[in-house]
């Protein structure tokens, strides 16, 4: 970028008299910011297109505004290559302990925005399949030269089992970042934000991906497939939950050695991001591996 992050922010043309901007922590690939104006509050995000991780940001904006139609997500009030701004939410993010405690108010909002975001967004359609991801990112970390290099062969050993293991459902615009992060609870009502990886896929990954990233038990990942499908799950569907689990947990932990190599944000430890979800990776494939017989 020709500018600083917060020198775009503060020349945006949208501000309203006096402009003070306050860094925001948290994210793992973008710069953000608290703004205020004489207007009012708002949440500015300062981030690149990453071809590396499928990220496109003009998709983003899309999904953004699409999920605030539905009602899952602060309004989007500006959005130029690169940058995009939404109303500021006064309003509690979200642990995994407190995802874990919220269990069935997430559960309905994964319900609402997979029914809703599908009849809600606009333009050329966002796919996201995880299988695909993964494969992509083991070449991206070959051909970088990554030191884990040599694992990754036995890493995609496994992706075929996984993914033969899934069940047709109904096509849904998924959100597939589901980081205890990305849910804010103002008081009233849960939100749900950051729609980089927003596109249309299968309900399998966001159900494994929200128990992947918050650490359920078995007893709570019941409880989530009970309230998501609203009848208890057949061996087929916990066979394709405890296979997209897997997944998804090597999904989180390769996209932090793709990180290592192409991102660069402050305060982000990728390694750690990658070792911590690599641990969960390789519980849950145990797991499936005893329960099912797979090689």
């Amino acid at each position: 970028m020709s500018k600083s992050a917060d020198r775009r922010v503060r020349d945006l043309a949208c501000w309203q008299g006096a402009v003070t901007l306050e860094p925001l922590k948290g994210g793992l690939s973008n710069a953000s910011f608290i703004v205020s104006d004489a207007k009012g509050k708002y949440v500015a995000r300062v981030g690149e297109d990453f071809p590396c991780h499928h990220v496109f940001r003009d998709r983003e904006a899309r999904a953004s505004r699409a999920a605030h139609a539905a009602g899952l997500s602060p309004e989007v009030v500006h959005a130029e290559p690169g940058l995009m701004v939404v109303r500021f939410i006064e309003a509690r993010t979200f642990s995994e302990e407190d995802v874990r405690d919220n269990l069935e108010r997430c559960a309905e909002l994964l319900k609402k925005c997979h029914r809703d975001m599908k009849r809600r967004v606009t333009g050329p359609a966002s796919i996201f399949w995880v299988f695909h991801v993964l494969r992509d990112y083991g070449n991206t970390l070959k051909e970088g030269g990554h030191r884990r290099a040599q694992d990754i062969p036995r890493w995609l050993a496994q992706i075929d089992a996984l993914e033969d293991a899934q069940i047709p459902l109904p096509v849904v615009f998924g959100h597939h970042d589901l980081l205890p992060g990305n849910f804010m609870d103002d008081g009233r009502r849960l939100w749900l934000i950051d729609w980089e990886y927003g596109g249309f896929g299968t309900a399998m990954f966001d159900l494994a991906n929200i128990s992947a990233n918050n650490s359920f038990d078995e007893r709570q990942e019941r409880r989530l497939l009970e309230i998501y499908f609203e009848t208890a799950p057949d061996e087929a569907t916990q066979r394709a939950f405890d296979a997209m689990k897997t997944a998804s947990a090597l999904r989180e932990a390769t996209w932090g050695m793709v990180s290592e190599l192409h991102l660069n944000a402050p305060g982000v430890d990728y390694v750690a991001h990658a070792n911590e979800y690599l641990s969960r990776y390789e519980r849950a494939l145990k797991t499936f591996q005893d329960r099912y017989g797979a090689s």
